[in-house]
């Protein structure tokens, strides 16, 4: 359709590592062994050890002293308001043991987490999914821990067993899987909500930012709109102020849930569901604004077995993007906090903090604004960067960015079937027309009017498609820098 010859969005160097939205999330590498050996330091597994103590107080502090926690309702179980909610998720141990429910008190549910232990050892640990009516139930066995979706969203298997993915993930984060397993395997009935004090409202806050936010569905990160000459400064002055500082693997800065720069360690690539994981803790989290942070954090994808050390702060008053440098050296605070500085100081210098604050507060534009008046949105995912784009709503979504999330959800369900995946797919309902397309190098979602013809619909893709190749560099992290 489209004259040209590279997908949009698309770099000879990758700044994220690609996989598949709907992959199983295992551990990628031995990352921080590798880094520790290279490095002739410590191992992630000593680190680890060392901070088994006081790890879970260092988290909780940095959570608000747990002033967040949820508050659940007692016997909220027996009410109206919880049986209609339209999707449950709960955590279990293997043992029967609650640790989550999304809503009501976990130990008020006891007698569910038992039927669900029963009809989980009932089929031998291989039950996947149960379809009854409008409702389905999935059930994913991540051991030591049993997660659960109760669903009427309409989300198919594969999209449901993500999102408990991502719950499982949130909880390793805070633990890794090596502590994860260690507990368990001394003591089978261990009650796990002692460690995750304040992790519900993480978990909490994951799984509302997964409903309202396409990117958990495409696998992928959507950047803050910058001029390539603007972030490669960015990215430069970030290098340059921490390129001799020992073992910092990551320098991360993002705002408004969009990736601004990314530096890292040569060799190593952060996974789209750990930057997911990362925005998550800075949205959810009030407390970072205010001060310098120090939190040991596991990124799953990169390596489920140790911590990385994030120091963590908002560059300035006037200029609310977040900054986390990541480390595997847990005593150097001061060092990544007088780096930060020197960032700052630059990036003041420079008019960068005047480009970022001019980009934060900017709305985006609609389809309609940018000269497409029959495409009332769309999403477009550049599969080589793992980075997608999506102009601004327009009615009638503007106060139901739900029902579009659902409708994304279903088209992507269709092109993605483990059974029959489609290539291209064109649908016309009363409210809505959906445009499906599935390349080796792209994925396309548009809605249009629902009067829309297909040569209409084929036409405005093409001129979509260019006019996304022509703004590339200013809507993707195209440049990959490295320490």
């Amino acid at each position: 359709m489209a004259d040209f010859d590279v997908e949009p969005g698309a770099a000879r160097d990758n700044v994220l590592v690609a996989s598949e939205s709907f992959e199983n999330f295992e551990q990628m590498s031995s990352s921080l062994e590798e880094i520790m050996s290279v490095n002739a330091i410590s191992t992630a597994a000593e680190i680890e050890d060392d901070t088994t103590t006081n790890t879970q107080e260092d988290i909780t502090h940095n959570q608000e002293n747990g002033s967040e926690i949820n508050e659940k309702q007692e016997d909220v179980e027996n009410s109206l308001d919880w049986t209609n909610k339209r999707k449950h998720i709960f955590v279990i141990s293997t043992a029967g043991k609650p640790i989550y429910s999304r809503y009501g008190n976990e130990d008020k549910l006891a007698w569910l987490f038992g039927v669900m232990l029963g009809l989980f050892r009932y089929s031998r640990d291989s039950i996947k999914s149960i379809h009854a009516g409008d409702t389905t139930y999935v059930f994913l066995s991540k051991k030591p821990l049993i997660l659960v979706a109760v669903s009427k969203t309409g989300e198919c298997v594969n999209q449901l067993t993500l999102q408990l993915n991502y719950v499982f993930n949130q909880i390793v984060s805070m633990l890794t899987l090596k502590r994860l397993t260690k507990i368990y395997d001394e003591k089978a009935n261990y009650d796990l909500r002692r460690l995750l004090t304040g992790v519900d409202r993480l978990i909490d806050h994951l799984l509302d930012f997964s409903e309202n936010e396409p990117a958990f569905t495409l696998g992928a990160i959507q950047c803050l709109p910058l001029a390539i000459s603007e972030r490669d400064s960015i990215s430069k002055i970030i290098k340059d102020a921490c390129s001799k500082i020992r073992n910092l693997v990551f320098a991360i800065l993002l705002g408004n849930n969009r990736l601004i720069s990314l530096v890292q360690m040569k060799k190593y690539h952060l996974h789209p569901a750990d930057l997911h994981l990362i925005f998550n803790l800075v949205q959810a989290t009030e407390s970072l604004k205010y001060s310098e942070s120090w939190t040991p954090l596991c990124l799953p994808r990169f390596d489920n077995s140790g911590y990385l050390y994030a120091h963590v702060s908002y560059l300035a008053d006037d200029c609310q993007a977040c900054l986390l440098l990541l480390t595997v050296e847990k005593d150097v605070f001061f060092p990544l906090s007088e780096a930060k500085q020197k960032i700052v100081e630059k990036l003041r210098m420079g008019n960068n903090l005047e480009h970022i604050n001019t980009s934060l507060a900017a709305l985006e534009e609609s389809a309609l604004a940018t000269g497409f008046p029959e495409l009332r949105h769309y999403l477009y995912k550049c599969k080589s960067t793992v980075q997608f784009y999506q102009p601004a709503l327009c009615p009638p979504y503007t106060k139901n960015k739900v029902r579009l999330i659902e409708l994304y959800k279903r088209a992507h369900q269709k092109m993605h079937c483990p059974t029959r995946p489609l290539k291209l797919s064109f649908e016309r309902s009363s409210d809505e027309a959906v445009f499906s397309w599935d390349t080796k190098g792209f994925e396309l979602y548009a809605v249009f009017e629902p009067l829309i013809d297909t040569a209409s619909a084929i036409n405005c893709v093409s001129k979509l498609l260019n006019w996304i190749k022509k703004r590339e560099d200013k809507l993707f992290h195209l440049n990959a820098y490295t320490f």
